[in-house]
């Protein structure tokens, strides 16, 4: 995971979450866009799932603050 900002007031925080199997990035969270998105047949298949659970988009959308800010 990574946090991204360019303002000396973090205001535009992005976090990035990428999940990586073989070196390659099959799903990425990103802040900005507030869900998952795949970038390989199981990538998608699993961010179609992870995006239905409102639980898991609302754990991964708080770390913005929690692992960025803080």
């Amino acid at each position: 995971a990574e946090c991204i900002h360019s303002s000396r007031d973090f205001s535009d925080m992005v976090f990035i979450d990428n999940y990586v199997f073989n070196k390659d990035v099959f799903i990425q969270f990103n802040s900005t866009v507030g869900e998952f998105v795949g970038y390989t047949e199981l990538g998608v298949s699993n961010a179609r799932n992870w995006n239905s659970d409102p639980n898991r988009l609302q754990q991964e959308r708080a770390l913005v603050e929690t692992y960025c800010k803080h």
